[in-house]
């Protein structure tokens, strides 16, 4: 018998509510002990860490979206065995969204300076670098660009899983086309607003303007590349999961196969984008450009820049490289899980030197976070799976996926 409709288990759900439990315990001691501190390193400690976790996860779920927008723009068929694995996964979008805006709020609208260093009016009065970036850093625009960059990814991607939800419909050959038609229309607004935010814009918002006298021309694309790769990943260990609890009848080794090579393909992609942005600054030393790796490689964070490139990269490399790997359930779920945590790390040292300084800490409240957000995702993923059918076995290209092999 084919199970089409997902059950949320009761070791499903014994798990999730562990980590909602662990991750909500830290963050109310994390509010109590550091945000509510006298010590003002406690509370950038606070801010710092909800500001790396809210803008990481965000943008891995909203890859999904991506993910989608790009395969229905390309016509791609062999996905849709397991489409609606990431679109369950997208779907926690406007949740993570505005988790991230109360964030932002928190830090703008309390002038945490120690986080952004733009916000201090007196002291960007007296910088000609930082008054000279003033009609992008500045409040106003901040969250301007931030609720509607927000709304818009959200309403956007609501508006693709709703036209998906026909597929599980009977549709003749003109509602057929009229349904690829909407579906690409859509796809294409989501990519080209994605292409505007994700790949330009946000990323020197909400991250290179922690270190706001240091800029990257690469360091957007370095984003999409770190949080695209821990997207397919998340994706990746759905499917397994679902495969193991023997939902995804259709899925098969083949599509296994090929998130691999996406998950392989983009690890080596952030490593290029890694080399360049950081051999180009190394090898130039202008004292402007290595302001902002000089912590990383010589201070406190040593050994979390390196641990990131091996995690990263040397990693996934060597344990991906055979095709077998590929298709092996257990092969895919370790190296997805160390792909996550790697680039968690990898964000966490994108945030912290330019908050904490020397101020090293990597601890309770920092995994508890993590562990929040893990289960959160687990809640709100598993609540999407359950809506729908596993397989919108409608859908015009479903048989192209249901034949694929590579």
């Amino acid at each position: 018998m084919i199970k089409q409709q997902f059950e949320i288990s009761a070791g499903y759900k014994k798990w999730t509510n562990i980590l909602l439990g662990v991750g909500g315990l830290a963050f109310v001691l994390g509010v109590v002990f550091l945000g509510m501190s006298k010590d003002e390193l406690a509370q950038t400690r606070f801010w710092s860490v909800l500001l790396q976790n809210s803008t990481f996860f965000l943008l891995v779920v909203n890859a999904s979206m991506f993910f989608i927008g790009v395969t229905t723009l390309a016509m791609g068929g062999w996905q849709m065995a397991f489409r609606r694995v990431p679109e369950a996964i997208s779907s926690v979008v406007p949740v993570f969204s505005v988790l991230a805006l109360l964030v932002f709020v928190g830090l703008i609208f309390g002038n945490r300076h120690d986080i952004y260093h733009w916000l201090d009016k007196e002291h960007v009065a007296h910088d000609p670098i930082l008054k000279g970036k003033t009609a992008f850093l500045n409040p106003t625009f901040f969250m301007v660009w931030t609720v509607v960059t927000l709304s818009l990814w959200s309403f956007v991607g609501a508006k693709m899983r709703k036209l998906s939800s026909q597929a599980d419909e009977n549709m003749d050959q003109e509602t057929s086309k009229k349904f690829i038609w909407n579906n690409t229309v859509w796809a294409a607004v989501f990519i080209v607003f994605f292409a505007l935010t994700v790949a330009s814009t946000i990323p020197w918002l909400w991250l290179m303007s922690i270190d706001a006298h240091w800029y990257s021309t690469m360091y957007s694309w370095y984003t999409f590349a770190s949080t695209f790769v821990a997207g397919m990943s998340l994706v990746a260990l759905f499917v397994v999961y679902l495969k193991n609890q023997d939902y995804l009848e259709y899925v098969t080794e083949e599509h296994l196969h090929d998130l691999g090579k996406f998950m392989f393909a983009f690890s080596v992609f952030w490593t290029y984008l890694w080399y360049s942005q950081f051999m180009l600054i190394w090898y130039a030393n202008i004292p402007e450009e290595t302001i902002y790796f000089k912590p990383r490689l010589q201070g406190a964070y040593r050994g979390i820049f390196f641990l990131n490139l091996i995690i990263n990269f040397v990693l996934p490399f060597l344990l991906l490289m055979k095709r077998g790997s590929k298709r092996n359930y257990t092969s895919m779920t370790f190296v997805a899980v160390l792909i996550i945590l790697g680039h968690w790390v990898d964000f966490y040292q994108m945030v912290m030197p330019g908050t904490m300084h020397e101020h090293y800490s990597l601890g309770w409240f920092e995994f508890g976070m993590l562990i929040f957000y893990a289960g959160l995702i687990m809640y709100f993923v598993g609540r999407g799976l359950s809506k729908k059918p596993l397989l919108a076995v409608h859908h015009p290209f479903v048989k192209e996926s249901l034949i694929h092999h590579t």
